[in-house]
């Protein structure tokens, strides 16, 4: 009978009572509550950590740098100064602008239409071509650097520049074209068809339907390539070594810890410099960059 009166309450919404089985499902949801958020907080502390490491080993005096310590004290700001007054620090930072900058924007320019063409045409060889396009995406870069050196630097006379870096990529590149096309296939017909009934030319329809519609995925795209760009380290060693002039911030960092391998609190303040950019970029383009590499996946 209690069994029965204990059933009865605890079905009843009227009581007000708490009954033993909201208890046991808001101890289940605590718990699964401080769980989630302990392992948030644990991967945060993971990424975060040396990042806080690198930035305050960066505002210590050079024999503070080879202690234990964990805090500055006092904070030498003047390291940055010092980075920036490195011969050649500027001028790194100048090719690397170039580079990542108008790389960024010819890759943009030239896979969309690519894309484009991929994700709402219907001719004979589309997937074949799409195909082709993800076999590039497989094919390392190291493995055609011999014949592309040869190339640029021996018929053309780029070595020693970042144009043999930069010029390919008004030709597209197979990453952006693939996720460009994956996030174009997620914009309904209709829209298309539309435009084209109002007179717009297929040309006209990419640049006043298309591109305002694609704007999270070409943020994505450019974001991609950009951080690719600055980061890049294996090019420009390639072409760009033998020329100080043409040197990249990715490329340039190393020798700077070369030359200062033992000044660590310099080294660390060259690296945020070099990091900062990226992070702020990302920092302010995350929701677009998110939603962009979200979307893509939706259709295949």
């Amino acid at each position: 009978m209690a069994q029965v009166l204990d059933a009865v309450k605890e079905a009843d919404p009227a009581t007000g009572a708490v009954t033993p089985a909201e208890r046991t499902a808001r101890r289940k949801s605590l718990l699964n509550w401080i769980a989630v958020h302990s392992l948030g907080v644990a991967a945060a502390l993971f990424f975060v950590l040396p990042f806080v490491f690198l930035v305050l080993t960066s505002l210590m005096n050079g024999q503070q740098a080879l202690t234990r310590d964990l805090w500055p004290h006092p904070l030498e700001w003047s390291n940055y100064q010092r980075v920036f007054n490195t011969d050649g620090f500027l001028t790194w930072w100048k090719n690397t602008l170039l580079y990542a900058g108008l790389g960024t924007v010819l890759t943009v320019v030239s896979s969309l239409p690519v894309a484009y063409a991929l994700a709402k045409f219907r001719f004979r060889g589309r997937h074949l071509s799409l195909m082709l396009v993800i076999s590039m995406m497989m094919l390392p870069p190291q493995v055609v650097v011999i014949p592309m050196y040869l190339f640029w630097a021996k018929q053309l006379d780029l070595s020693g520049t970042l144009w043999p870096l930069i010029i390919p990529m008004a030709f597209g590149d197979a990453f952006s074209i693939f996720l460009l096309r994956q996030f174009l296939l997620t914009i309904p017909n209709e829209y298309l068809d539309a435009a084209k009934v109002d007179g717009c030319g297929e040309l006209r329809t990419l640049l006043k339907v298309v591109v305002p519609m694609a704007k999270p995925g070409i943020a994505a795209v450019a974001l991609f390539q950009f951080f690719y760009a600055w980061n890049d380290y294996f090019g420009p060693q390639i072409y760009a070594s033998e020329n100080p002039a043409a040197w990249t911030l990715s490329y340039g960092l190393e020798t700077f810890k070369s030359a200062h391998h033992t000044d660590w609190n310099l080294t660390m303040a060259a690296t945020v410099l070099v990091m900062a950019p990226v992070i702020l970029v990302f920092f302010f383009a995350q929701k677009a960059f998110v939603e962009g590499v979200t979307l893509t996946g939706v259709k295949g």
